[in-house]
């Protein structure tokens, strides 16, 4: 069941988010300062392209230094990534089959405002763990 939701959302939303989070990761490493703020971006783009069987968790090793580059990361691409994920959101919440999608980046929205101090796991993996 994962494999056929995670190939509707490629087709859906999934491949037009993943380059959106691509380009601001190409810009973040370009500018060479930012090159962490492009490997979170380039990190998000994997799970925006097939999330489902996937779940973020909040690393408890991250400090300080993750919310000074959270509040940074928002103020340069966080907030137009958040955009595309409500205006994708609201366009797939429009037909009945889109609404889980719709819901899906609802859900992401937090981690594109957000992405440093977070990690990808799979969700069948024990969050004791973490």
């Amino acid at each position: 069941m994962k494999f056929i939701l995670n190939l509707l959302w490629l087709i859906l939303s999934g491949l037009w988010m993943a380059i959106g989070y691509a380009i601001a990761g190409i810009i973040c490493c370009i500018l060479i300062i930012t090159i962490p703020f492009g490997i979170a971006s380039f990190r998000i783009a994997g799970y925006a392209l097939w999330p489902f069987g996937r779940t973020t968790v909040e690393r408890h090793d991250a400090g300080t230094g993750s919310a000074i580059g959270n509040v940074i990361w928002i103020i340069f691409a966080g907030w137009w990534l958040a955009l595309g994920h409500i205006v994708t959101g609201l366009a797939l919440c429009v037909t009945i089959i889109g609404i889980p999608f719709g819901i899906a980046n609802f859900k992401m929205i937090l981690l594109s405002l957000m992405p440093l101090g977070r990690e990808i796991v799979p969700t069948d993996e024990p969050f004791a763990t973490r």
